[in-house]
């Protein structure tokens, strides 16, 4: 099992050394010696608890909080602070904060192994249940709820330097035939083995497959160009063919199929990603009134062009 991750934030080297002897053997231990240097690696380090000294030179350790739960990525991240003040006033700014405990220096070993312990198992506790609530129970995707709400955070991500966003929306061909014919508790065990074939195909940690409705499915692919979005569509289209799930219904195929859309642009500050799910939509229908089984793609260099130039068609 992963060892959890703490990042240490003192000024003084002694007081991390002591920390680091305590903790370093039942988890990943990382320190920063000032606050400015916190801020600088969390976002690389990601930790799973922060024991941050309040009284340091340049940003102190209540500042340090503060700028810490003001950003959305960082602000479940557990704060322990660690002080010799001793003073309640201090205690209650740095929990108005949102830190979740104190340690009192000098470091009494017992009590600080316990009180991170305690907060970590938390944490893994909390996160579980957030990933329980954006995960699809048939299939172990993420839900549509958890997919549109990194859609726009990649939106906003890749904007900034104008990156290729892909996303695709697949869609199990004749799937009503499949559950009238074959029964519910088969196509339940159909949608989950297109989801298994979806993960095999779509391999990036920073890609997404979501289950987006019945038997409606999702890819979102932050910084893939269009070319490299059709190829993992077609690697998603022949694993899905190659299970060989017999459908006698199906007008496409003698075995379970999917058609798919892609749409691909690259991303501009103030697109909404409603703008990738319809014109993925579009090409799937596109894809579904030309045959099935298989991929239709649009892909745009400038999205506010091109919805600027729609516009004043339909205006006109």
């Amino acid at each position: 099992m992963k060892k959890g991750t703490v990042l240490i934030v003192d000024d003084e080297v002694s007081n991390i050394d002591i920390m680091n002897a305590v903790l370093e053997d039942d988890y990943e231990v990382c320190f920063a010696t000032s606050g400015e240097q916190a801020l600088s690696m969390v976002h690389d380090v990601m930790p799973d608890l922060i024991l941050l000294d309040v009284m340091m030179p340049g940003l102190d350790g209540f500042e340090v909080c503060r700028r810490l739960k003001q950003q959305p990525m960082l602000v479940d991240i557990p704060v322990i602070f660690s002080t010799g003040l001793g003073d309640t006033r201090d205690e209650m700014q740095g929990l108005a904060l949102g830190a979740i405990d104190y340690v009192t220096k000098p470091i009494q070993p017992a009590i600080l192994r316990a009180r991170v312990n305690n907060h970590l198992e938390l944490k893994q506790l909390r996160d579980r249940l957030a990933e329980m609530a954006v995960t699809d129970a048939l299939t172990g995707l993420s839900n549509r709820r958890h997919l549109e709400r990194t859609l726009e955070r990649e939106i906003g991500r890749l904007a900034r330097r104008g990156d290729w966003l892909s996303v695709i929306m697949v869609d199990i061909d004749f799937f009503k035939q499949f559950n009238d014919h074959y029964g519910h508790l088969e196509g339940d065990r159909a949608i989950a083995m297109v989801a298994s074939a979806l993960m095999r195909a779509v391999r990036r940690g920073s890609d997404l497959c979501a289950r987006y409705g019945g038997e409606e499915f999702m890819c979102l692919l932050p910084g893939t160009s269009p070319q490299d979005a059709m190829n993992i569509a077609e690697e998603i289209r022949t694993q899905v063919e190659s299970l060989n799930i017999p459908h006698a219904l199906s007008q496409a195929s003698r075995v379970v199929t999917i058609s798919m859309g892609v749409a691909s642009a690259r991303c501009t500050p103030g697109i909404s990603g409603d703008y990738w799910i319809n014109e993925a939509d579009l090409q799937l229908y596109c894809s579904k009134k030309s045959g099935r089984n298989r991929i239709s793609q649009k892909f745009c260099e400038n999205v506010a062009e091109e919805l600027n130039y729609n516009f004043e068609t339909v205006r006109r």
